[in-house]
């Protein structure tokens, strides 16, 4: 019998059929046990003789996957892959799987929600008015924004088409990959990352982090922008410096910055004390929906596994040579 590590949480909360899945194929399961995003240590710890991790943000590192002398998959619930190490499994002969298409909607949709706070200042307010303090605050609306996008990916396509609906008159786009240039035709202005930063009034990042995007947005890059420009990160902690914009919006630069996502989690930094930058605890994905979603297809790849079938949704190769190149890198 195949024994499944289900390590991030919540799993199963809203809908049960995951773990119904599980049991149905045989396979015996064991959910974290501390209910919270473990370290890396902890899961080294617990990793035993499981042959099957279903895994969140947790550092998988070579330390853990040393500790995991019997572990046969990895199956990802959501995209992100910065937190494992790729080659180190590969060498191992252990195969990854993720869920890349699941978590696009409610990411695209919470990122329209903090750029709708941090215009209307809705964050605020909500908190003045807990406290007794009536501020009825001036915005703007965003189909009178520019909008720049870094990455237009899954969730960042998305995105588009919500800021589309809007009205929004002009929306700035970039990403290394030419083919997505064709999605939006002349509805995009496709520019370099340097005139996103000195023309657009929102800047919005949706981009995977390696080596070549850590630190991509730091002082020098919010200097260019605006005075009253807002920065939006939902893609992954570390893509903007957190220290540097902590210091730029002390100073009165930038008029606000939403964060979903953080070099260290849970995140306790400087950035919990400026009002003017509305944090958010990594949850773009944790719609009802889709997190269902993720789960359910992160399961589905486990019991292929045990049950000897193609896997439908392996990590691909050029994730990692992306590794490789982190690792020439360091």
């Amino acid at each position: 019998m195949y024994r499944v590590l289900i390590t991030t949480v919540p799993f199963g909360q809203n809908n049960k059929e995951p773990l119904e899945k599980l049991v149905a194929a045989g396979l015996e399961y064991v959910i974290n046990p501390l209910g919270r995003k473990l370290k890396e240590t902890e899961l080294a710890e617990m990793i035993g003789d499981f042959d099957v991790l279903i895994a969140g943000t947790e550092k998988i590192s070579a330390k853990v996957l040393e500790r995991a002398t019997n572990l046969k998959l990895i199956a990802r619930v959501g995209i992100g892959l910065d937190n494992l190490d790729l080659l180190e499994a590969r060498r191992r002969g252990i195969q990854v799987t993720y869920t890349p298409d699941a978590p696009a909607p409610a990411v695209a949709e919470l990122t329209i929600g903090l750029i709708l706070s941090l215009l209307r200042s809705i964050h605020l307010s909500n908190d003045e008015l807990h406290n007794g303090k009536w501020t009825r605050y001036f915005g703007r609306r965003i189909a009178n924004c520019t909008v720049g996008i870094i990455g237009v990916g899954r969730i960042g396509s998305k995105v588009i088409q919500h800021l589309q609906a809007f009205g929004v008159d002009r929306i700035l786009a970039t990403d290394t990959d030419p083919r997505v240039y064709s999605k939006f035709n002349q509805d995009v202005e496709w520019v370099d990352r340097e005139t996103i930063y000195r023309e657009s009034d929102i800047v919005t990042v949706h981009i995977p982090l390696d080596h070549s995007t850590r630190n991509m947005i730091r002082r020098r890059e919010m200097l260019l922008m605006k005075s009253d420009a807002i920065v939006v990160n939902a893609s992954r902690g570390g893509i903007v410096n957190e220290a540097d914009l902590a210091d730029i919006l002390r100073e009165g630069h930038l008029g606000g910055a939403a964060m979903d996502v953080f070099d260290t989690e849970p995140y306790t930094g400087e950035l919990a004390n400026i009002d003017r930058c509305l944090l958010t605890a990594h949850m773009g994905s944790m719609s009802i929906d889709c997190r269902e979603q993720m789960e359910v297809e992160a399961t589905d790849e486990a019991v292929r596994f045990a049950a000897g079938a193609e896997l439908k949704c392996p990590v691909p190769e050029q994730e990692y040579q992306i590794k490789e190149l982190d690792f020439q890198n360091e």
